[in-house]
């Protein structure tokens, strides 16, 4: 495997990136969720989602599908087409852009009062719309970066888009707040921090793009001339390939969007529509932004690993792609199981610590359970895609969607709000299986083999003794102020939590000598010096 092609740098780098920017998110909706009533919490959450889930549509999955035309065109050194596909993009974007712009602005109130029945979220969700002008090329620019391996530009662009938005966010509300708003405007101040996230975020990859420009030109004089590509066929191509693939990376954004319409029809029956809206802020504004920070790893690995299945499809060196599927599968539920599990167990401390009341532990801590099968569905997802599999992953979405829907209505009328986070995870794992189901029939793999069971040794182990220390955190609330209390908990039980999950890993075999070996530099001086631990006979279990 080449340096050049080795997925597991890209994906440090922009699991990094998206580390950052998450905990920046994070430090957003916690000083938000202070200010905000639940009207506010729930406007504000109600119209990020739906700017989410609208820039994935604006861009019509095309950053995936550019990341894997350009890749392949790279790998058979055809260069000055992939740069032509490139350009192409870009035209559509801001087409995309102007268009989807207005519709939201134009849409938001009918969308509010007659879907979410919340009208006061309009605002915020007007406010939202002028972001959706420069993202698409943003995104396209990601896409285009992601093909060329170049994951650099993609981390710093993140991260300034964060701060930009988080620092305005935050700022507007506050002013608002001072200035006798109520908590409409002030959502739709908040909501107005990504207008400004965009602008950074694209000013940034403008930047990078003129420099590697720069680059380019010199590499040019070598690339062999070529006929230029008919603009129809360019977008042909495109669109045969993204309009799946929009599809399929949708899931998490429509199930976002799912919830925020259906949450209050659903509930208001049961507890009214105050309570309804209540829950729905501790849905948007607590548990999203906790359950965000698990598939971290798995969105970096995603984005790094489309590229690379689809230079190995494109060569048809099925050994390599046994390998990367293998290894990409490995490390999203290694590395995000023991996130999850500190998550949750420490919910309760969680809330306490972030938010400004206990409420909605019970929310938070099963939303973010469930994105442990959010996890393998990404990471499945994006290997179907980079081999070429996107109808079909396409199709398995849409099943899941659907399992979504049907699920909410049943659970929600006996489980209420959790019936609604259940469905969610149902959805998720049943993607995952048709996900897997497939690739099994295209590449010869094993996840763990014979190591499931001790995978599953360290996570009932772990994950017991971190509710226990969790329980007994609590405690400490009665002798020192409640924060300190929570702060030293969730401390001690992430430490814990991970370091018994770590150590169990390697004594019951479930990680190898041979896979540490292929780690980063890094990883192998933290893994070696535990290796030791490992029994003989663990060894040898496969």
């Amino acid at each position: 495997m080449s340096k050049k092609e080795s997925f597991v740098k890209g994906t440090l780098i922009l699991a990094a990136a998206a580390l950052i920017a998450r905990v920046l998110g994070l430090a957003q909706r916690v000083p938000l969720e202070h200010i905000f009533d639940s009207v506010g919490n729930a406007s504000f959450g109600a119209a990020n989602n739906i700017y989410l889930m609208l820039l994935a549509v604006a861009t019509a999955g095309i950053p995936s599908t550019l990341s894997k035309m350009v890749s392949e065109r790279y790998a058979l050194h055809r260069e000055e087409e992939a740069q032509q596909v490139y350009r192409a993009a870009l035209l559509f974007a801001g087409a995309a852009g102007i268009v989807i712009t207005i519709l939201l602005y134009i849409g938001a109130p009918y969308f509010a009062t007659n879907v979410m029945k919340l009208p006061e979220a309009a605002l915020a969700i007007r406010a939202i719309a002028p972001a959706l002008l420069l993202f698409p090329a943003t995104a396209i620019m990601r896409g285009y970066f992601q093909g060329r391996n170049y994951m650099m530009a993609n981390g710093v662009s993140q991260i300034t888009e964060q701060v930009a938005r988080v620092v305005t966010a935050i700022l507007l509300a506050y002013l608002l707040m001072k200035n006798g708003s109520n908590n409409t405007t002030m959502a739709a101040g908040a909501s107005f921090g990504s207008v400004l996230g965009s602008i950074a975020a694209f000013a940034i990859m403008l930047y990078y793009s003129l420099k590697l420009r720069r680059d380019d030109k010199i590499a040019a004089l070598n690339y062999a001339p070529v006929p230029k590509l008919p603009m129809l066929g360019i977008y042909k191509d495109i669109f045969k390939l993204s309009i799946p693939i929009v599809l399929s990376s949708l899931t998490v954004p429509a199930v976002n969007l799912i919830d925020n319409s259906i949450a209050i029809p659903l509930l208001i029956d049961q507890v009214g529509r105050d309570a309804a809206t209540t829950t729905l802020g501790y849905l948007t504004s607590r548990a999203q932004s906790v359950a965000g920070i698990p598939p971290i790893l798995a969105i970096a690995l995603s984005a790094s690993l489309i590229p690379i299945i689809s230079a190995a499809f494109a060569r048809r060196d099925h050994d390599h792609l046994k390998r990367q599927v293998t290894l990409a599968l490995r490390i999203s539920i290694l590395t995000g199981t023991p996130i999850v599990l500190s998550l949750v167990v420490a919910a309760y401390s969680v809330n306490g610590l972030l938010f400004k009341s206990l409420d909605g532990s019970g929310i938070v801590a099963m939303l973010t359970l469930g994105t442990i099968f959010q996890i393998t569905m990404m990471t499945t997802n994006s290997i179907l895609l980079g081999m070429g599999k996107s109808r079909i992953s396409m199709y398995y979405v849409l099943a899941g969607i659907i399992v979504k829907l049907v699920a909410s209505f049943f659970l929600s009328k006996v489980f209420g709000i959790y019936g609604i986070i259940g469905a969610t995870a149902l959805c998720f794992i049943v993607i995952t299986m048709l996900n897997i189901r497939m690739l099994k029939s295209v590449v010869d793999f094993r996840i763990m083999g014979k190591r499931w069971g001790g995978f599953a040794m360290a996570v009932i182990a772990s994950g017991g003794i971190g509710y226990v220390l969790n329980e007994a955190g609590i405690m400490l609330t009665q002798v020192m102020p409640a924060r300190l209390a929570f702060l030293f908990t969730c401390l001690v039980v992430g430490a814990t939590v991970v370091i018994i999950y770590l150590v169990l890993l390697i004594v019951l075999g479930v990680i190898s000598r041979e896979e540490v070996a292929s780690y980063p530099k890094a990883l192998q001086k933290l893994l070696k010096p535990l290796m030791k631990l490992q029994p003989e006979r663990a060894r040898m279990n496969e």
